[in-house]
C-alpha cells in the first residue's frame, strides 16, 4: 500500500501489515534547516504471517541516519535503506521488539508543504495522506494504528511554543538556549493524524465543559496581532462541540483542543487528534477584512474539523480508498450543523449549487470515478467533490431512506461498534443494515458506481379514475472503466400540488415502495399510480435534492409557476424558478452565437421579479433566486461545442432584460435591504446584505453606469459591501476611472494583509474577456504576489482558470498556454497545488473545436514534462485519455 511513482494502486490487493506496531515514541531536535528526528517502534509479528518476511517502512525522500533493533545497531547485511523505504530482516518470531530510526530532514526547504515543515518561522506538519513518510521511515498507511509519546526539543526564544496531538504532559529547560515539551496521544491514531507545531504564536483561550462535565481547555493559535480575528472562530468551535453533543451524543475525548492557523498550507484545514492545523483564511476574520461568505467557511470548516474527532479520528478509514468514509461523512455532519446555524433551505440551495457546478462535471468527465474508488496512482489526486460532496450526498440519502430515528441507531451502532478501528464502506452500510433490519446491498452500489444518474419522468392525470400515474426511467452514463452499469436505488421525495396551493395525499401508491413522501426507485423503469386524486396535480419532484441526480421532467411554464409559489419545500422553489430560467439561457447563447435576437420569456421574469419582491420569503433565499445558473452551469447544460464567449452574451443579454423589467423592485430592495447599526456576522444580517447587493447589481445592468456601484464601494462599512461594490465595478466597467480608483484604494487600504489582497487578485483574475490574461501576467510581477503561497496562487492563477471562462478559454488558446506554464513552474515545488489547479481542464472536449485543440495541445506540452511528478502525470493522463 506504500506510495511509489507510477504504481497504481488497487482495493484488491490490501492486506494487512505482517507487523502490528503498538507504540510509537518520537522526538524531534528542531532545526530549521537539520530536524533531527528519531521514531522508535515497538512492534510484534502478525499472528499468521510468514516467519521470514522482513519489515517494510515507507520513506519519501528520505535518507537514513541511524537504526537500532533493540537498541543495538543493525548490522548493513540486515537491512536497505533507499529514500522511498527501509527494509529490516531477520526480525524476532514472536516476543515484541524495538527498532529506533533516526533521520535528519529540512523543513525550510520543504516547498511541498508535506511532512514537517516551516513558514513564516513556524515549523508545521501536514501528513495526509502520506506526508509522514517524508519525516521517518514508517508503516504509513491508515490501518497502522498506535498511541503517540512525543518529545519536541527546540530553541526556546525561536519556538516558545512546542506543541502536539493529545495531552500535554510537562516541559522545561533542556539545555543552554533550548527547552522541551513532551505530549501523550492516548487514543490509537493513524500516522497521517500526526501534528507538530513549533514557533512564535499568539493565542486565545476559552473552555467548554462537555456533557460529561469535563472541562476542556480551547486554544486557538494565530500570529501575533491577529488574536481578535479568530474569536469567530472560537464560538464557531463552542457550538460545534455542543451541537455534536446534542445531535450525535458524541463528546470530546481528551483535556484540551487546539488550533493554529498558517498561512502556507495545501488545504482548508486538517484534523490531527487535538491539534487542527488550518489554513488562515479559515479562522481569520473581522468586519473590514472578511465577508459573509467568509463567516460562514469559517463556520463550516471548523465544524467540519472538529467533527472529525468521532467520524475520522476515533474511527479512521482502513485504506484510502475508503476515504470517503471519513470525509463523506463528515461533510454530510457539518452540513446539518451549518443548516441547524442558519437557513436550512438556502444552505440546501447553496450544497446543491456547488455539486452541480463541481462534482456534476466530475462525474461526467475524464476525472470521473466512484465514492469509494478500486485504483488509484496518487492518493493525493482523490480528494475530490466526488469523496466529499458525493459522499456527502450518499450519507444524506441513507438518513432518507431509514428516517431520522433509523438512521441515529445505525450512528449510534456504528460508533460503538467501530470505535477504534480502521473501518470500510461496508462496515458503516452494515451498521445502518443490523440496527434497521435492512438489506442496503442495491444502495450500496451509490459507493461502487460512478457517474450521475439520469432519471427521466412523464405524468398523467385520469379524472375518470381519479388517478394520477408516474413513470419513471433511469439511467447512469458510462464512465472510465465502468461502461456498464446496475439499476440504482434512488429515493425520489415528491409532492402533488393542487391548484389551490395545497398538497394531497394520495388514499394509496402502487407501483413500488414508498415510505411517507419518498418513493423508491429501484429499477430501470418504474411506474407508480396515486389514487383518489380528485384533481390534476402539479407533480414537484426531487424536492430538497432529495438524491443527486440529473431529472428530465418536461414541465409547462405554468406547472413551474405554480411550484415556485405554492410548494412548502423553499429548495423546490427555487429548483423550479432554475428549470424556468436554464433552458432560456441556454437559448440565449445559443441565439448570441448565432447572431441572432435574444429573447427571455416575460412569465419567467415575472416569476423571478415577484420572488425577489416577496417579503414572506427570507432575504437569503431571494438572493438565491436572483442569482441565475452561471456560466458554468449553462456550458454544463449544453454539454458541447460550447462557445463560452456566447454563453457570456446571452447570459448578460438575460440578466440586462431581468434588471430592465425589475428595476423599481431592485431600487426597493435596495433601499429597504439597508442595515441600521454595525456588521454582525448572524445569518439574518447576511441574508439582507445578500439580498441588497444582488439588487446593486441588476441596477448597475439597468442603469448601465458605474456610479451606483462607486458610491456603494465608498460608502461600504464592511467586507461583505467593499468586496460586491469592488467586483460589480471591475466586471461590469473594468478600466472606467470608477473601477480604477476602487481598486487602488482598496490595495492601500489592505496592503499588509495577505487574505484581503488574496480577493484583490480574485477580482482582476475574473474580469470577463481576453484581455484579462495580461492583467493576470502582470499580476503575477506584483510586489503583493508570492508564488510559494498556495492561497496567492490559487487567488490568482487557480480563480482565472476555474471561474473565468471567457478570459480563461481564449479563442487563440493563450489561456491554456499560460496555465501549461505555471503548472511545470509550480510542479517541482509543489505538485498537490499543481494538479489541482490542473484539473480546471477536465472539461476540455465539451469546447468548440477550435478552442479544443488549443486545450489538446497545452495539455500534450504538460504531458511531454520528462520531470512530471506522480501528482500532475496522473491528472494530464486521465484528462487526455478521457
Amino acid at each position: 500500500m506504500g506510495k511509489s511513482d507510477n504504481k497504481i494502486v488497487e482495493l484488491s490487493n490490501y492486506r494487512p501489515t505482517d507487523f502490528v506496531l503498538e507504540r510509537v515514541d518520537l522526538t524531534f531536535e528542531l532545526d530549521p534547516t537539520n530536524t533531527k528526528v528519531d521514531a522508535r517502534l515497538i512492534f510484534h509479528r502478525r499472528e499468521g504471517t510468514e516467519a521470514k518476511s522482513p519489515l517494510v517502512l515507507d520513506g519519501d525522500e528520505l535518507a537514513l541516519s541511524g537504526l537500532l533493533l533493540d537498541q543495538n545497531e543493525v548490522p548493513a547485511s540486515q537491512f536497505e535503506a533507499t529514500p522511498q523505504s527501509l527494509t529490516i530482516r531477520d526480525l524476532p518470531e514472536s516476543a515484541p521488539f524495538e527498532i529506533t530510526v533516526t533521520t535528519f530532514i529540512n523543513p525550510e526547504a520543504n516547498t511541498q508543504l508535506m511532512g514537517l515543515y516551516r513558514t513564516n518561522g513556524v515549523y508545521c506538519t501536514q501528513c495526509e495522506a502520506e506526508g509522514f513518510r517524508r519525516i521517518t521511515y514508517f508503516p504509513d498507511r491508515p490501518d497502522v494504528l498506535a498511541p503517540y509519546t512525543i518529545t519536541i526539543i527546540a530553541d526556546k526564544a525561536a519556538n516558545p511554543l512546542l506543541l502536539s496531538n493529545g495531552n500535554f504532559l510537562g516541559g522545561g529547560n533542556y539545555d543552554e538556549g533550548r527547552h522541551f515539551a513532551a505530549w501523550f496521544d492516548p487514543h490509537p491514531k493513524p500516522s497521517y493524524l500526526f501534528a507538530l507545531v513549533a514557533g512564535d504564536l499568539g493565542v486565545i483561550e476559552d473552555t467548554f465543559e462537555t456533557m460529561s462535565g469535563n472541562e476542556v481547555a480551547l486554544k486557538i493559535y494565530v500570529e501575533h496581532g491577529k488574536e481578535p480575528r479568530a474569536a469567530y472562530a472560537m464560538d464557531a468551535l463552542k457550538r460545534s462541540m455542543k451541537w455534536d453533543e446534542e445531535r450525535f451524543g458524541r463528546e470530546y475525548d481528551l483535556n484540551i483542543f487546539q488550533i493554529v492557523a498558517v498561512s502556507d498550507f495545501n488545504m482548508g484545514a486538517m484534523e490531527n487528534k487535538g491539534l487542527n492545523v488550518f489554513n488562515d483564511k479559515y479562522v481569520l476574520a473581522d468586519p473590514e477584512t472578511a465577508t459573509d461568505q467568509d463567516y460562514a467557511n469559517i463556520e463550516a470548516i471548523i465544524a467540519h474539523e472538529y467533527f472529525h474527532n468521532w467520524t475520522g479520528n476515533r474511527i479512521t478509514c482502513r485504506d484510502w480508498f475508503q476515504l470517503c468514509l471519513k470525509e463523506g461523512l463528515t461533510v454530510y455532519r457539518d452540513h446539518e450543523f451549518s443548516a441547524d446555524m442558519r437557513s436550512r433551505a438556502v444552505k440546501r440551495i447553496a450544497e446543491v449549487r456547488h455539486l452541480k457546478s463541481e462534482q456534476f462535471p466530475e462525474d461526467a468527465g475524464p476525472l470521473a470515478h466512484p465514492v469509494r474508488p478500486t485504483k488509484y496512482r496518487e492518493i493525493n489526486n482523490f480528494y475530490t467533490t466526488t469523496v466529499y460532496e458525493k459522499g456527502s450526498e450518499v450519507t444524506r440519502m441513507i438518513a432518507t431512506l431509514l428516517g431520522q430515528e433509523g438512521f441515529k441507531k445505525g450512528m449510534d451502532l456504528y460508533f460503538e461498534r467501530h470505535d477504534g478501528d480502521a473501518a470500510t464502506v461496508e462496515d458503516f452500510v452494515k451498521c445502518f443494515e443490523d440496527a434497521n433490519s435492512r438489506d442496503l446491498k442495491q444502495f450500496s452500489l451509490w459507493y461502487h458506481q460512478a457517474g450521475t444518474p439520469l432519471v427521466t419522468a412523464s405524468g398523467a392525470y385520469d379524472p375518470a379514475a381519479s388517478t394520477f400515474t408516474l413513470s419513471l426511467e433511469q439511467m447512469i452514463p458510462a464512465t472510465p472503466g465502468q461502461p456498464k452499469k446496475e439499476p440504482m436505488h434512488i429515493p425520489v421525495s415528491y409532492a402533488l400540488i393542487l391548484d389551490n396551493g395545497s398538497v394531497v395525499t394520495p388514499n394509496a401508491v402502487a407501483g413500488g415502495e414508498v415510505t411517507g413522501d419518498v418513493l423508491h426507485l429501484t429499477k430501470r423503469k418504474q411506474t407508480f399510480v396515486f389514487s383518489g386524486i380528485s384533481s390534476r396535480p402539479v407533480l414537484s419532484l426531487n424536492r430538497s435534492f432529495s438524491a443527486p441526480i440529473n431529472l428530465h421532467f418536461d414541465q409547462s411554464t405554468e406547472d413551474l409557476v405554480h411550484i415556485a409559489r405554492h410548494d412548502g419545500d423553499l429548495f423546490s422553489r427555487w429548483q423550479a424558478l432554475n428549470d424556468l430560467i436554464l433552458p432560456i439561457l441556454m437559448q440565449a447563447a445559443r441565439d448570441a452565437r448565432d447572431g441572432n435576437q435574444i429573447a427571455c420569456e416575460p412569465a419567467v421574469i415575472s416569476a423571478i421579479v415577484e420572488t425577489a419582491a416577496n417579503e414572506a420569503l427570507e432575504p437569503a433565499f431571494r438572493a438565491q433566486v436572483l442569482a441565475l445558473p452561471s456560466e458554468a452551469d449553462i456550458a454544463r447544460e449544453l454539454g458541447s461545442n460550447n462557445d463560452p464567449d456566447a454563453i457570456h452574451a446571452g447570459r448578460t443579454a438575460i440578466l440586462s432584460a431581468i434588471a430592465d423589467a425589475g428595476r423599481d423592485v431592485f431600487q426597493q430592495l435596495s433601499d429597504d435591504m439597508q442595515i441600521e447599526g454595525g456588521f454582525t456576522p448572524d445569518a439574518s444580517s447576511a441574508g439582507r446584505r445578500a439580498l441588497r447587493n444582488s439588487a446593486l447589481g441588476y441596477l448597475t445592468y439597468a442603469e448601465q453606469s458605474p456610479a451606483r456601484a462607486a458610491e456603494a464601494f465608498a460608502s461600504a462599512d464592511n467586507m461583505t459591501d467593499l468586496l460586491q461594490a469592488l467586483t460589480v465595478l471591475e466586471h461590469r466597467f473594468p478600466e472606467t476611472d470608477e473601477a480604477d480608483a476602487a481598486l487602488g484604494a482598496f490595495v492601500t487600504r489592505f496592503d499588509g494583509n495577505a487574505l484581503v489582497l488574496d480577493k484583490w487578485f480574485a477580482v482582476q483574475a475574473t474580469i470577463p474577456g481576453s484581455g484579462t490574461l495580461d492583467r493576470v501576467k502582470a499580476l503575477m510581477a506584483d510586489r503583493h504576489f508570492a508564488p510559494n503561497n498556495p492561497n496567492r496562487v490559487r487567488a490568482l492563477v487557480g480563480s482565472f482558470a476555474f471561474s473565468n471562462p471567457t478570459g480563461f478559454n481564449r479563442a487563440d488558446g493563450e489561456g491554456y498556454r499560460f496555465l501549461a506554464e505555471q503548472i511545470l513552474a509550480i510542479d517541482p515545488k509543489n505538485p498537490q497545488l499543481a494538479a489541482r489547479i490542473l484539473t480546471s481542464m477536465r472539461s476540455w472536449r465539451l469546447l468548440e473545436p477550435m478552442r479544443a485543440d488549443h486545450a489538446r495541445s497545452a495539455l500534450m506540452t504538460i504531458e511531454r514534462s520528462a520531470t512530471l511528478s506522480t501528482d500532475v502525470r496522473d491528472i494530464v493522463e486521465r484528462i487526455l485519455k478521457g
